[in-house]
């Protein structure tokens, strides 16, 4: 089995602020991405990581990567004007001998490895799309124009991360079946959704958060800070 991760890194991320794409901006002093694709090099399963930059930047992004040695094999696409578009140009690039694919975000820098991995084996033990998951916690609300209509049981809602795996099978047919139908879905577990696939869940994990706004940056920063000092002890 050869597995290879997709980090779809094109968007430029207005709602953290005016700067750099998001993916570029700087956790620890260290990109965003970088963090990213570390997390999915270092884990055991993983064999090729496949970054989707933004189109004019991939000399940028790939200069970056350098800069950063990751332990396993790192490759620089162009990515498309959306996440979708740019999961299917990477999934495209992919060598033949890929039987599963991995997505992940690149604004998900502190996913742990073991998260990856966990994704990984659950493909491996037959599931054909795996998404990480959390119960969700706040009260949930459905609002129209300012009002809310109605509360949500949170019973069986989950918040849902990455990264996501896939048969390469499934994710092809999920994105061609997209294509066609001119389907735009928030995840790559969507696309299988709504091609039938039945989708498993794995526990997900606090430190896989997304970085979409500043306040969610400088919560990043503080984990980040928390591990490191871990490791320390």
């Amino acid at each position: 089995m050869r597995v290879a991760a997709i980090v779809p890194a094109a968007g430029r991320g207005e709602r953290l602020g005016p700067g750099a794409p998001k993916a570029l901006r700087l956790l620890g002093g260290v990109p965003m991405l970088v963090h990213s694709v570390r997390a999915l090099a270092r884990a055991r399963l993983v064999d090729v990581v496949v970054v989707a930059a933004p189109p004019g930047d991939e000399a940028e992004v790939r200069g970056v990567l350098d800069t950063y040695q990751a332990p396993t094999e790192v490759r620089v696409v162009t990515g498309g004007e959306t996440r979708q578009d740019s999961v299917r140009l990477a999934l495209e690039s992919l060598d033949p001998d890929v039987d599963v694919v991995l997505v992940h975000d690149a604004a998900r820098p502190l996913a742990p490895s073991q998260l990856v991995d966990a994704v990984v084996q659950a493909v491996a033990r037959g599931a054909e799309a795996v998404i990480p998951a959390l119960p969700v916690a706040d009260t949930v609300k459905r609002v129209e124009d300012g009002r809310v209509v109605e509360t949500v049981r949170r019973e069986g809602l989950y918040a849902v991360q990455t990264p996501q795996g896939f048969t390469r099978e499934l994710l092809t047919k999920a994105h061609d079946a997209a294509v066609i139908d001119g389907f735009a879905g928030t995840d790559d577990a969507s696309l299988a959704e709504r091609i039938g696939a039945t989708v498993a869940v794995v526990p997900g994990h606090p430190e896989a958060a997304k970085v979409t706004r500043p306040h969610d940056l400088a919560t990043a920063e503080h984990v980040l800070q928390e591990r490191l000092a871990r490791r320390e002890h």
